[in-house]
């Protein structure tokens, strides 16, 4: 069994910008640019988000962010596995670890927003596994035929 590592990254690493660099490119791929809503690795380093890198030694395996979006609510962002890592639990890891870290920070909920093309399905699935629903969309986003939005009270 992998011996996995999870770790808050402050982004400077090549491994990480080039996991997010893909990340932003897959969402640029599927979505039109109004409704892409991926982070680039500036606006991840914002204050009000945490961000998080999962490794397999010194392989990156995942990345997930968390957005404060108030005092009882936070936003997940950012959430993608490496592609020799799909189908090996590591967003599950990742899911709980942030789900996890938001109780940790007193939030009552979480919240996100992801895509509704056909390559979005499995993250749909894994979130509705995990016990978010289906919500109406939650500011700043608008009603989108390229978004899906959910929540999960804490």
């Amino acid at each position: 069994m992998t011996d996995w590592h999870i770790r808050v990254d402050d982004l400077t690493g090549e491994p990480t910008r080039a996991l997010i660099a893909l990340h932003l490119s897959g969402m640029h791929a599927t979505s039109p640019p109004e409704s892409t809503h991926a982070l680039d690795v500036e606006a991840l380093q914002h204050p009000d988000i945490t961000f998080w890198s999962a490794w397999d030694d010194d392989r990156i395996a995942g990345i997930i962010a968390l957005k404060r979006l108030d005092d009882e609510r936070g936003e997940l962002k950012s959430m993608r596995v490496a592609d020799p890592f799909l189908g090996r639990g590591v967003g599950r890891m990742l899911l709980r670890h942030v789900i996890d870290e938001a109780r940790a920070a007193g939030f009552t909920s979480l919240w996100l927003e992801t895509g509704t093309p056909d390559d979005f399905l499995p993250a749909q699935r894994l979130y509705e596994s995990e016990g978010f629903v289906r919500c109406a969309p939650f500011a700043p986003y608008v009603d989108d035929p390229f978004s899906a939005f959910f929540t999960r009270a804490l």
